[in-house]
C-alpha cells in the first residue's frame, strides 16, 4: 500500500476483494471505484467540492422519509431511473417508466370499475384496458396497482389533507385480463426542490415540472413484474419531464364522452351527469 498514488489506486482496489467475493459483487464494485475514480481525475476533483458532495449525500438521507425518498428522487432526476428502466426492458413489452419516491405499499383492493376520485373535483376519466403477454395472449388475475397525484398535484404521502390512501388502489384483471375503473384527471406537477435535489436542477438551470401521468405496477404469475406510467398526448411538458419517463408506448389519448356513452356496472353508473374521458390502455407483460 506504500506505493499506491493516484494513477493506480483504481488497479490497487480492484485487487481489493477476498478470494470468496461474489463474482456480480465483484464486477459491479469495480466498476463503480473505475467511474468514481475517473470522474475525480478527470475533473481534478478539490477537497471542497468533494466535501459538498458529501454534505449533499447527508442532507439526501436526513431529508428522505417513509413517504418521501430523495435518493430516489436523485436518481430520477439524474436520468440513472430511466436508464435502468431502458436497460431491463424488454422490447417486445410495455416500457418500463420511474417508479418515483412517492408509492405507498399495500393499496386497499379494488372491484372492477371501482372509482378513484371520490369527492375530489376534475374531469372524470374511465380508464380501460387489457393485460397481455407478449405472445398477445390474456392475463386472468394480473395485480394492478394505481397511484396518481390529487387534482392539487400533491401525492397522498405529501398532502396532510389526503387520507394515506387517496388516489391508491389494487385492481384485478378479470377473466380475459380486462382492467377498468375510473378517476379524476391527474395535473402536471413539480417534484419537490426544497431539498438537495432542488439544488441540482437550480444550478443546472433546469425546471421541476412533470406531465401529467397515471401510475401502474403490474404483476402476474410467470411474467416479470412491469412498473411503468402512461401520459397524456397533450400535456406541455410531455417533452420535457424533469426525471425523462416519457416513452413513446407510454402516451396515451384522453378521448371526450358525453354522459350517455358512461358504460354500466361500474360504481358510478348512473351517477355521471356531464361529459367525461376516456384512456384505452393496455399493459404487455414480459414473461420470466
Amino acid at each position: 500500500m506504500r506505493t499506491v498514488n493516484q494513477h493506480n489506486l483504481t488497479h490497487v482496489f480492484s485487487a481489493y476483494f477476498g478470494d470468496e467475493t461474489d463474482p456480480r459483487v465483484r464486477e459491479i464494485m469495480t466498476a463503480l471505484a473505475q467511474h468514481i475514480h475517473d470522474f475525480a481525475r478527470d475533473v481534478k476533483l478539490t477537497h471542497a467540492e468533494w466535501q459538498t458532495g458529501i454534505k449533499f449525500l447527508q442532507w439526501a438521507g436526513e431529508i428522505t422519509t417513509e413517504e418521501r425518498n430523495e435518493f430516489v428522487l436523485l436518481s430520477d432526476v439524474l436520468g440513472l431511473s430511466s436508464l435502468v428502466d431502458m436497460i431491463n426492458t424488454n422490447p417486445e413489452a410495455t416500457s418500463s417508466s420511474v417508479l418515483g419516491p412517492f408509492h405507498v405499499s399495500n393499496p386497499p383492493a379494488m372491484e372492477m370499475g371501482d372509482d378513484l376520485r371520490g369527492d375530489f373535483e376534475g374531469q372524470l376519466v374511465l380508464v380501460q384496458g387489457k393485460v397481455t403477454d407478449t405472445e398477445g395472449k390474456s392475463i386472468p388475475g394480473a395485480q394492478i396497482d394505481i397511484w396518481q397525484t390529487a387534482p392539487n398535484g400533491l401525492y397522498s404521502s405529501q398532502d396532510p389533507e389526503q387520507d394515506t390512501f387517496s388516489f391508491h388502489g389494487l385492481l384485478t384483471s378479470d377473466d380475459a385480463g380486462f382492467y377498468r375503473f375510473t378517476t379524476v384527471r391527474p395535473v402536471s406537477y413539480t417534484v419537490p426542490t426544497d431539498g438537495p435535489v432542488g439544488d441540482i436542477l437550480r444550478a443546472a438551470g433546469r425546471h421541476p415540472w412533470r406531465p401529467s401521468h397515471l401510475h401502474f405496477i403490474v404483476k402476474a404469475e410467470g411474467c416479470k413484474p412491469l412498473v411503468t406510467e402512461v401520459f397524456p398526448t397533450d400535456d406541455p411538458y410531455l417533452d420535457q419531464d424533469t426525471v425523462f419517463g416519457v416513452r413513446e408506448d407510454l402516451v396515451m389519448e384522453y378521448v371526450e364522452r358525453p354522459a350517455s356513452d358512461f358504460p354500466d356496472n361500474l360504481a358510478l353508473s348512473g351517477k355521471v351527469r356531464e361529459g367525461f374521458a376516456q384512456v384505452d390502455f393496455d399493459f404487455v407483460l414480459a414473461k420470466e
